[in-house]
């Protein structure tokens, strides 16, 4: 079986699991990916993960009418954020 990159770890659409892993997206290795690849941009980041979490919003929405998905913890509240001194 082929070890799974880092890069594999994306959402699958609509479920949003992980296409590498099947975790809720985004899993420990995708977030890890995605620091890296914002570093020094964490506010780019944010507004990258703010927008997939209203994606993610609205497609759960529909898989699962009578739950209303709060995504917010998932998707932006493990980003650190600096406070400038």
């Amino acid at each position: 079986m082929r070890r799974a990159h880092l890069r594999d770890h994306v959402p699958s659409r609509p479920t949003w699991r992980c296409q590498a892993c099947g975790s809720s997206w985004p899993c420990s290795p995708a977030k890890l990916r995605l620091l890296a690849e914002y570093r020094g941009n964490m506010p780019g980041l944010l507004v990258h993960l703010v927008t997939l979490r209203e994606q993610a919003t609205e497609q759960l929405a529909n898989l699962h009418p009578d739950a209303y998905p709060n995504l917010h913890q998932r998707f932006t509240d493990w980003v650190p954020i600096r406070t400038e001194p």
